[in-house]
């Protein structure tokens, strides 16, 4: 099939974003013929995307604040942007991206797919913020030709509060594991290590995580807890520095920072635990469950789709540290055996409902229609 004449634009909120969660994607629409651009606000991902043979352009974005003239500069950015490019398709990811942009896109009359990868803090709640979210979503994305959720739960919420044209609704199964690439080691540490992997906001259950390890320590001092995630202090519901750094100070965690690394992170750790509030469909756990790691998570949407309790994993309440760190003492007081069969049945699960290779799939199938 030869697309050479067709133009792919991917607008999202992070060139990190793309190049860590979407670069397969990317690729294999390369490989079938479609020139692609990536639209996002340039990091140090972006020369890497480049390298890979992907134009890029620079997206003036501000993902941390709502500012109605930053909003409005945002939709005739992307509008200039747009006009520049004239991309046959663009696909749109994150919350701004697939308000404004959608609307840019209907301005030029181009088809857009939309991906729904998380309600974020903002669906959270139900103050002016989410409101006018849900305002804007409404509006916007019914000049969408395809969107797609990554959990049920998520879908059914937009279609209840009418957001969303049921029959252009679609389910995907996150952006997909390359389950070759997250593959087992079979490496075990030699204290039992659980390991937290999340942007260090309250939303991601960073205070449950660590009340739920001064539970667990009081019986098991020994255990170790890891944290791997970027401090994001202009969120509103980012953790302090002081905070992390008490934390570390009386030996309830250690820190491992950023890494580009996380295969590696995972690979030495026992138990991958993320207390989230919602996810869209937590990629940490998907890669820990890939890699043969037990999980502990939340009976949340996004967390839930990915383990099945008792199976290969353990299930707890939202918001809760004391059922957190009974979960967390289930996985200790597991028999190495029963660790081990139960990273493999979080595996299986990974490679028969969430690799890449079905999301590809849906990739094409939605482009060739619009093509």
């Amino acid at each position: 099939m030869n697309n050479s004449l067709k133009t792919i634009a991917i607008v999202i909120n992070t060139a990190w974003n793309v190049y860590n969660f979407r670069l397969n994607l990317l690729k294999k629409l390369q490989e079938q013929g479609y020139h692609i651009v990536v639209i996002a606000p340039r990091d140090e991902y972006s020369q890497l995307l480049e390298n890979e043979g992907f134009e890029f352009h620079h997206l003036r974005l501000d993902n941390d604040n709502i500012n109605t003239i930053k909003e409005l500069m945002l939709f005739f950015h992307l509008l200039k942007l747009y006009r520049k490019i004239n991309p046959d398709i663009i696909l749109h990811y994150t919350i701004k991206p697939n308000i404004y942009g959608n609307l840019a896109a209907a301005f030029l009359k181009k088809p857009t797919i939309n991906n729904i990868s998380g309600l974020g803090t903002v669906f959270l709640n139900n103050n002016l913020s989410s409101k006018i979210a849900r305002i804007l979503y409404k509006q916007t994305l019914k000049f969408s030709r395809k969107v797609f959720f990554q959990n049920s739960c998520d879908r059914e919420l937009f279609l209840k509060n009418k957001l969303v044209d049921e029959e252009i609704t679609d389910l995907i199964p996150g952006s997909g594991i390359d389950t070759n690439y997250f593959f087992p080691d079979n490496y075990q540490p030699k204290k039992l290590t659980f390991l937290f992997i999340g942007r260090l906001i309250r939303d991601k259950g960073i205070g449950e995580y660590i009340d739920a390890i001064k539970i667990v320590k009081k019986r098991y001092p020994s255990v170790k807890f890891q944290i791997v995630g970027t401090l994001y202090e202009k969120n509103p519901t980012a953790i302090k520095r002081s905070d992390l750094y008490k934390w570390i100070d009386q030996g309830l965690i250690e820190y491992k920072g950023h890494t580009d690394d996380i295969k590696t992170v995972i690979s030495k750790v026992s138990c991958i635990v993320l207390p989230s509030y919602r996810e869209g469909l937590s990629r940490s756990l998907l890669e820990a469950a890939s890699m043969a790691k037990p999980i502990v998570t939340t009976n949340v949407p996004g967390c839930r789709d990915v383990v099945d309790d008792g199976v290969n994993g353990f299930l707890c309440q939202v918001k809760d540290s004391v059922d957190l760190a009974k979960a967390i003492i289930k996985i200790i007081e597991l028999d190495e055996h029963k660790q081990l069969k139960m990273g493999q049945k979080g595996r299986e699960k990974v490679i028969n409902q969430f690799s890449d290779t079905i999301i590809l799939q849906k990739y094409k199938d939605a482009i060739k229609k619009l093509t």
